[in-house]
């Protein structure tokens, strides 16, 4: 008997959906991503016939195609399953066309989740694919291949080959550059702050911070200014003028969209971007646990959306009720959700977990450990997002020393709320003494600090999804392989968790400026946005937003070609060549930065580049700290006499000693910046 075909795109999925359909009625086959695309040897696409896209089959999938074809010529029925969104709907379009089915036909289904009632009611609502969605992939891709195989060739020639430019990736380089230019030009602003000291009568202590004069907020911006304070509450008391009690609300976060899951697993769990969206891929596709089998434990994974199913928040509610009881229970229903002007792919709802009775805890032993914390990360914030507010008691008190105005806030958390199941960070009560409007404040310590103005932060990956997020670049599926792919192209480089451009991000974005300004220009790429959602939407059409954005960039490339000059990018270095005795060069190749005679070719002499940072080895002190790369391209630094040396450090050895124990020193880099610590964890403990 005739069975009915269903395509998806991986392999695991197919395992997982075979299971729930059976075997006996349906064959589930994988395409295993893209059937075809524009060749790679050469731009494919026909400018000169309204940009029409030329599609091969993709090379190495022959074997696939043929077995999708031999299993479609035997099903009495075939359905594309592919992913549920414009990517999803392209690779499906592809399938109809290899597969000769009638994409007007009721040929596709789509699903949210991969569990057996979402499954078989896709198979009971089929539609025909959605052109609307296919033309706005088709226009992304044509525009990206027009800017990148255009514009990547002039790099090639002018700095070096292998350079690439990208629409996404080019702009997100730019802010990279653009923010270590704004820590460059900044210039330090002093300030200062006086904190006091201070006892009730009973002896409880409690530290008030200076706010101003004459019931207006000052601002101290030098040491003169700290002077003139310290004048005027000399020899006088500390006089409790008001006490303000007022309680505050904190409501839950909304369940993850894509960009905010990358955050938050970065900020919580310091998974990369490509970590996180490949293990939530897996958590997506369908893991096996003990006593199921296999079942898909999250939602679509790609989504704008913070919407949730009714379903959903029934099962939500229930859970909450059973297991914690009325008082955490929220109720939404009368809430209406705030407008957000930014259109959002809100055909799939937010990432939530397919069954909120299958706990973290409960399916643990059949998850990996980074599986464990990102399934728990996202089951906690969607728990969390049906509950009510945490709510806390805040205290202000002020106090006058004559006319100069000190405050203290105390804070107590009356109810957890929300935060009985996500809570992330440990938080402390600030309890302030029993003090009495009127009472008199015993000074101990008067204590005035300068400080100065810190530059902007460098971006780490979760700051800078959140930035291409709202300035619209980009959509949540491309923020992983954009970072990972200006990492790759060593435009830019992580040290410690902070993005820093290299010296080639910043001479391919100066060039990109000075030639092609409007196409890594930020205003551009987000509105390139806009138009992709009014294709989708069916309101202009492709052919004609790809025409648009290209003349300009015709125009821009014919100017580039004569007016770049060649750029090189070779470092000399101290080094001596021992064959010739020129000075070694810095090169760039296929695998990295190397050394070579500056006398080439008349001298071929390379060897490896040696990273010195200019600090002997702490451990044998005899040889030189190497900056190197693991495998997975994280830096970490060495002895130059490994392996009679085994010295490691994630850290960077400053050559300095700890004053306290003798142990070295090493740089730290957090988010307040960095710190030169001890690199033995027990002292840096006992002396904070």
């Amino acid at each position: 008997m005739a069975k009915t075909l269903v395509i998806v795109e991986s392999p695991a999925k197919a395992k997982t959906i075979e299971k729930f359909l059976g075997k006996s009625h349906y064959t589930v086959k994988a395409s295993v991503g893209h059937v075809r695309d524009l060749p790679k040897s050469k731009l494919g696409v026909d400018i000169e016939n309204n940009f029409e896209p030329k599609y091969i089959n993709i090379r190495g999938k022959g074997d696939v195609i043929k077995g999708l074809k031999k299993e479609a010529k035997k099903a009495k029925r075939v359905y594309l399953a592919t992913d549920p969104d414009r990517e999803g709907e392209a690779i499906s379009w592809h399938l109809a066309h290899i597969l000769s089915l009638d994409e007007n036909e009721n040929c596709r289904i789509e699903f949210n989740e991969i569990t057996k009632e979402a499954i078989k009611k896709a198979i009971k609502n089929p539609r025909n694919i959605d052109i609307n969605l296919v033309d706005a992939q088709q226009a992304r891709r044509v525009l990206d291949r027009l800017l990148g195989y255009q514009i990547s060739p002039i790099l090639w020639q002018k700095v070096r080959k292998g350079l690439s430019a990208g629409r996404v990736q080019s702009v997100t380089t730019k802010l990279i550059c653009d923010r270590e230019k704004e820590i460059n030009e900044f210039i330090p602003k002093e300030y200062w702050t006086i904190d006091l000291g201070a006892k009730t009568e009973s002896g409880e202590g409690i530290n008030l911070k200076f706010y101003g004069k004459n019931n207006k907020k000052m601002d101290l911006e030098n040491e003169s200014d700290v002077n003139n304070i310290l004048e005027h509450i000399k020899d006088k008391d500390l006089f409790v003028e008001s006490m303000e009690s007022k309680t505050r609300r904190k409501s839950a976060p909304k369940p993850f969209t894509t960009s905010m899951l990358q955050q938050e697993s970065a900020n919580k769990l310091s998974f990369t971007t490509k970590k996180t969206m490949m293990i939530a891929q897996e958590l997506y596709e369908g893991i096996d646990i003990d006593g199921e089998g296999t079942v898909g434990l999250i939602s679509y994974i790609r989504t704008d959306s913070k919407r949730i199913s009714e379903e959903a928040k029934e099962k939500a509610k229930s859970y909450i009720l059973d297991e914690l009881g009325d008082k955490y229970y929220k109720n939404n229903s009368e809430k209406k959700e705030s407008k957000n002007n930014k259109k959002v792919q809100d055909a799939h709802e937010a990432i939530r977990p397919t069954s909120v009775e299958r706990t973290p805890d409960s399916i643990k032993a059949s998850l990996s450990k980074d599986q464990y914390k990102l399934y728990n990360l996202i089951w906690r914030r969607f728990v969390a997002s049906q509950m009510e507010d945490s709510v806390f008691d805040i205290i202000n008190i002020n106090c006058n020393m004559g006319e100069v105005i000190f405050k203290a806030t105390g804070s107590t958390m009356k109810f957890d709320g929300y935060t009985k199941v996500y809570n992330f960070t440990e938080r402390e009560d600030k309890i302030l003494p029993k003090i009495e409007k009127g009472d008199i404040l015993n000074v101990e310590d008067i204590i005035p600090d300068q400080h100065f103005t810190q530059p902007p932060a460098r971006y780490t990956e979760a700051s800078l999804v959140k930035t291409l997020e709202e300035l619209g670049i980009g959509r949540p599926s491309t923020y992983a392989p954009t970072i990972a792919t200006i990492l790759n192209r060593e435009y830019v480089e992580k040290q410690g968790t902070s993005l820093h451009p290299t010296e080639l991000g910043i001479v391919v974005t100066n060039i990109l400026e000075s030639n092609f300004q409007k196409f890594i220009d930020v205003d551009f790429t987000a509105n390139m946005e806009n138009q992709l959602d009014a294709i989708e939407e069916g309101n202009t059409n492709w052919k004609d937003v790809v025409s648009e954005a290209y003349e300009p960039l015709k125009e821009a490339i014919e100017v580039a070609i004569e007016s770049i000059e060649k750029i090189n990018m070779d470092e000399e270095t101290d080094e001596i060549c021992e064959n010739c005795g020129e000075n070694m060069v810095i090169k760039y190749g296929r695998f990295g930065k190397f050394m070579a005679c500056k006398n080439y070719p008349e001298c071929k002499t390379t060897k490896p580049l040696v990273n010195k940072i200019g600090v002997k080895c702490p451990k044998c002190e005899e040889g030189d700290i190497i900056l190197r790369k693991s495998k997975k391209g994280k830096a970490f630094y060495g002895c130059s006499n490994y392996p009679e040396c085994d010295f490691i450090s994630w850290n960077k050895p400053t050559g300095e000693k700890c004053k306290i124990c003798g142990a070295y020193t090493v740089e730290k880099t957090t988010k307040a910046g960095t710190e030169f610590v001890c690199s033995d964890k027990e002292c840096n403990k006992s002396n904070k």
